[in-house]
């Protein structure tokens, strides 16, 4: 099967071209140019050099959140409008539980952990399982130290844990002493989103019997964005 993911719900943009696990292409930029411009000529450039067509894909993926609200609707739009136009099934992926993939093989804790703005970050815990990250948590907006609080809790005796996504050093800044020692750094090449993860989790969800449709793939957010904040408080202040 070949899969067809992209990525853009923070700093980083990826988009990637699999066969069945076998990565067939990548490419990722990460110089803070805007994803609406760059995501599709990504996806045109990485068919070209794989020397593929849109229809030679079997299945679309993207990472459905959590993350930036404007970049997840990028990725999520992307993957919709080219189901739309080619009956071509699709799958939302969490953005954690690809981040998590970064870590699978290393062994113990994996805690992805991204910048979601007002001192919280976008986490889940996982755990190494012979090579697998095995999810433990859901995914939640977190304060830094209620995460810190739910490892303490999940971690066994001497677990190393490692930390990955853009909150990386958001929160290596913030760490208690008592997390220090078994914290393991993260090579900064692994901290980043990657479409391959994003398209072995679409993989797995497909086999699962969990693809949908350009219809019904929509974003998933843990929190209502800025502008519905803005908005919730002007009616109040009207109706007083």
């Amino acid at each position: 099967m070949r899969i067809l993911a992209v990525d853009s719900s923070a700093l980083a943009a990826g988009a990637a071209v699999c066969e069945d696990e076998r990565l067939v292409a990548e490419y990722t930029l990460n110089n803070g140019n805007t994803h609406s411009e760059n995501l599709l000529p990504m996806v045109e450039s990485i068919l070209k050099l794989a020397k593929l067509s849109i229809g030679d894909i079997d299945l679309l993926a993207c990472t459905a959140g959590p993350g930036s609200f404007t970049g997840v609707r990028i990725g999520v739009s992307t993957i919709k409008g080219l189901a739309f136009g080619t009956g071509i099934p699709c799958v939302g992926v969490s953005t954690i539980e690809a981040l998590a993939g970064n870590l699978a093989g290393c062994g113990g804790l994996i805690v992805p952990v991204m910048n979601a703005r007002r001192q919280q970050v976008y986490t889940a815990l996982f755990r190494d399982a012979d090579g697998k990250a095995e999810r433990l948590t859901e995914d939640a907006a977190l304060a830094a130290e209620d995460l810190f609080d739910l490892i303490r809790k999940t971690a066994r005796p001497q677990e190393p844990v490692r930390f990955c996504g853009d909150g990386y050093q958001l929160i290596a800044d913030c760490l208690p002493k008592g997390l220090q020692a078994c914290t393991v750094p993260v090579q900064e090449r692994l901290r980043w989103q990657s479409a391959y993860w994003v398209a072995r989790c679409a993989l797995n969800a497909f086999r699962a019997g969990k693809a949908t449709t350009d219809e019904k793939l929509v974003p998933t957010y843990l929190r209502p964005s800025q502008a519905e904040r803005n908005l919730k408080r002007s009616g109040q202040t009207e109706e007083q």
